[in-house]
């Protein structure tokens, strides 16, 4: 693209940016974001489950289909190949959502005879094609998955089945926080994004609870319901408004935004602002992911990728996976921390969705990268007195406080809100390029700590954790120098802002 072109968006976004001063529509929840909403976080939930699993169904796996000694690093790989799927997943995922939609497009006919029957008998206003969209798309894969488990008689069949649920996962983890993104007023979005992240942390609470008194293969049944209950709730809610424009159909993003704000929402001003930004960027090419590395896109692509390999490198998932033995190491009992970690992780979760549109991101974001910081300096703290052989009463509980720290504070900010930030700062053409990488780099680096975590451990518990700590640390600064706040901002006011600093 020549220098002219660049100019020439650079001024179109900043005219944008004038025009679009109150922008966003309707201010409120309706009935139709919140409905819309709960749908796109079944997915989220069903990615909860999936990490959860591994971890109640162990001892019954290795016991019900027989595992010897030998064989119990097996189920490592069993574990471990969930990521390798989602990674997968992750690398096709901005691509189907581009192509089929958030919510939807159908490729068969009998989902198309259903779709008529829909359309005739219950809803004469539904346009378009529905089930086959990225969201129930993905689901096919995680109810096969779970079922391949469900039946599984030897080893091998539990890895296709993980593996399965992995690649739902992997489409998963980024088109339903930019769905959200997508329909939701530019006052609420962050709130109702950063509902994605409560999800995954209630599916993974929920999971270990009902591990507890259900077998592995009832387990994995129960992980198919909220599977159905999304592909169901499909029917019920409208594609993205801005995904419509992007592909010409005009009067079904009115139609589709009319139905997020209320029938009697005078949508003109969103819907203008909607179109007029799309038609900026249609005189684009499509941007394939090589096309992300332009000076132009530096900004976003720094603070998207940046976010996920901060997130993932200050060490959570090795935290998650391996809390128990961490609690065990430190002289702690592994069931009673474990505990305290979900008593503390789904409040703070929920404490970062009230506060997201009401402090900002970029204030959340650094108390909460501020606090995984402290949390990992308690736990090495920990970990490096038992090496001096001092106050050896005091270092198991500080241990304790360490990790119930790292992990609220977390969950406060740091879990959900890059996926928002993701969601916000790409432009709508390079939003499946930009979603596939950022999403496979999140898994990357997830099957990179998971993997080495145990390796750092024995080479030095405190060590890592010291790592860990000022990798977190970092983070405060990243956010602080070149994180943008988005709160309160529409998505088109989010790329005028960008896009010129980025071409000065």
């Amino acid at each position: 693209m020549g220098r002219d072109s660049i100019i020439e968006e650079g001024d179109l976004s900043t005219s944008l940016l004038k025009e679009s001063g109150g922008g966003g529509g309707s201010s409120s929840a309706t009935s139709g974001v919140v409905l819309s909403t709960f749908v796109a976080v079944c997915g989220s939930y069903v990615f909860g489950s999936a990490v959860g699993y591994s971890s109640p169904a162990q001892s019954g796996i290795t016991i019900d289909l027989g595992l010897s000694v030998a064989e119990v690093s097996k189920y490592s790989l069993f574990g471990s190949i969930l990521t390798i799927g989602a990674m997968i997943g992750a690398i096709m995922s901005g691509r189907i959502a581009d192509y089929i939609g958030r919510r939807g497009v159908s490729i068969s006919p009998l989902i198309c005879f259903a779709e008529f029957r829909f359309k005739f008998f219950i809803s004469p206003n539904f346009d378009g094609c529905f089930v086959n969209q990225t969201m129930g798309f993905s689901q096919i894969f995680c109810i096969l998955g779970w079922l391949a488990i469900v039946f599984s008689k030897v080893y091998w069949w539990l890895d296709l089945g993980r593996l399965l649920v992995g690649y739902g996962m992997g489409l998963l983890s980024y088109v339903v926080p930019v769905y959200i993104a997508e329909i939701t007023p530019k006052n609420l979005r962050g709130g109702f994004t950063t509902v994605h992240q409560l999800m995954i942390c209630c599916g993974v609470s929920m999971t270990y609870l009902i591990g507890a008194f259900v077998t592995w293969r009832t387990l994995a049944l129960i992980g198919i319901i909220p599977c159905l209950i999304q592909i169901v709730g499909l029917f019920f809610i409208p594609e993205s408004p801005r995904w419509l424009a992007r592909i010409g159909k005009a009067k079904g993003c009115e139609a589709a935004l009319q139905r997020l704000r209320g029938a009697n929402a005078d949508i003109s001003d969103e819907a203008t602002e909607i179109r007029d930004y799309t038609e900026t960027l249609q005189r684009l090419s499509e941007g394939s992911i090589f096309e992300l590395f332009q000076w132009k896109y530096a900004h976003s692509l720094i603070v998207g990728v940046g976010l996920m390999v901060l997130q993932q490198f200050g060490g959570v998932n090795g935290i998650a996976f391996y809390a128990s033995a961490i609690f065990v190491s430190a002289g702690f009992s592994g069931s009673v921390g474990t505990m305290g970690m979900v008593v503390v992780q789904i409040p703070m979760t929920l404490l970062g969705v009230l506060l997201m549109d009401k402090s900002g991101r970029r204030p959340l974001l650094m108390v909460s990268a501020a606090g995984t910081c402290l949390g990992c300096l308690l736990t090495a703290l920990s970990f490096f007195l038992q090496d001096l052989q001092q106050w050896k009463d005091g270092t198991p509980f500080l241990a304790l406080v360490g990790v119930l720290v790292y992990t609220g504070s977390f969950s406060l900010g740091m879990g959900g809100i890059p996926w928002v930030i993701m969601s916000e700062v790409f432009p709508i053409n390079m939003k499946g390029s930009a979603g596939s990488l950022v999403t496979l780099v999140s898994w990357l680096g997830s099957w990179i700590i998971s993997y080495a975590f145990n390796f750092l451990m024995n080479w030095n518990s405190a060590g890592t954790f010291f790592i860990f700590s000022a990798i977190c640390g970092s983070t405060v600064l990243f956010v602080a120098k070149l994180v943008p706040e988005t709160k309160g901002r529409t998505l088109e006011e989010i790329q005028a802002s960008m896009n010129p600093f980025s071409t000065r």
